[in-house]
């Protein structure tokens, strides 16, 4: 064979090649949030869920990767205090699917005519102590492990974190919990409040010596917690499809998934306490059938 022909084989060759292989792509299984196999659409839906901020590593380590190899679907979420959440959905700054709350009054924010009706019904799935953690390399350590909380905090130099009371149901709670040890007047300042997005970070870095969580929030990061004894406090967590859901379908899959063996398998696994039955509060009509059974409906 003259090297003129040899050339034109190899390129022969290598255009045949490029588009076996253009072929091969156009007629995969495979796409984002898709799955092989399962009969869904390749690139599924997309489910928009705003959660509480307290739940960022359950929702984007585990439940995300979890949910789409389940469904197909694709999980995009959102984390802040519930209240702030509340804020968005009202503004329709954020069109959502799925809302799942730290606390039920935030979900009160959302229900009837004057709150804009994004909201007729909820289930109580979980529930998280608020502790007091502490950074072990702070001066102020070995006090928290031997002292009341109490005492320690208003030492000279202590920098205490929470959240906002008004964004965030752990900062209520925080408030709450001074007050009833008699620091209202704490509770009442804005000094040591931050996001609930920064607050953990802030801690781990020494910019405080202690801050206000909850177990599930210490459990995943490894933080030292010491309980508010006498106070007993904490975050209930519920969870709904809102009202004009742009993906309901996919929003009813994602609930599924999150309150079924698989999802309460991961709430302990982050330190959530998983309520022995969902409870569901409100109009029962309004639940989705695909969803009725696990939320407590009928």
């Amino acid at each position: 064979m003259t090297p003129r022909v040899r050339a034109g084989a190899v390129l022969a060759a290598s255009a045949l090649a490029i588009v076996a292989l253009l072929a091969g792509c156009g007629s995969s299984g495979s796409g984002t949030g898709g799955s092989s196999g399962g009969g869904k659409d390749p690139g599924g839906a997309t489910v928009s869920v705003l959660y509480a901020g307290s739940l960022v590593n359950l929702m984007e380590h585990d439940v995300k990767p979890g949910f789409e190899a389940a469904s197909g679907d694709t999980f995009r979420g959102e984390g802040k205090g519930s209240d702030a959440l509340v804020n968005e959905i009202k503004g329709k700054v954020t069109r959502a699917d799925v809302f799942v709350s730290a606390s039920t009054a935030s979900n009160g924010k959302l229900r009837g005519g004057g709150n804009g009706d994004w909201e007729s019904w909820y289930a109580t799935f979980a529930t998280a102590p608020l502790v007091l953690g502490y950074n072990p390399k702070s001066k102020f350590a070995a006090q928290l492990k031997s002292k009341p909380w109490q005492q320690v905090v208003v030492e000279p130099g202590f920098r205490l974190g929470r959240t906002d009371p008004k964004l965030d149901p752990k900062g209520r709670l925080s408030a709450q919990a001074l007050t009833k040890v008699g620091l209202g007047k704490f509770a009442d300042t804005d000094a040591g409040v931050f996001p609930e997005e920064t607050l953990l970070g802030r801690l781990q870095a020494g910019q405080l010596d202690a801050g206000f969580f909850y177990t599930s929030e210490a459990t995943e990061a490894k933080v030292p917690t010491i309980s508010l004894a006498p106070v007993e406090l904490g975050a209930t967590y519920t969870v709904t499809v809102l009202n004009r859901a742009p993906q309901p379908a996919a929003a009813a899959a994602f609930v599924t998934y999150l309150l079924g063996p698989k999802g309460v398998a991961l709430m302990r696994k982050h330190g959530l306490h998983p309520a022995a039955t969902v409870t569901l509060t409100g109009d029962r009509s309004a639940v989705p059938a695909a969803l009725r059974s696990a939320v407590g409906g009928s």
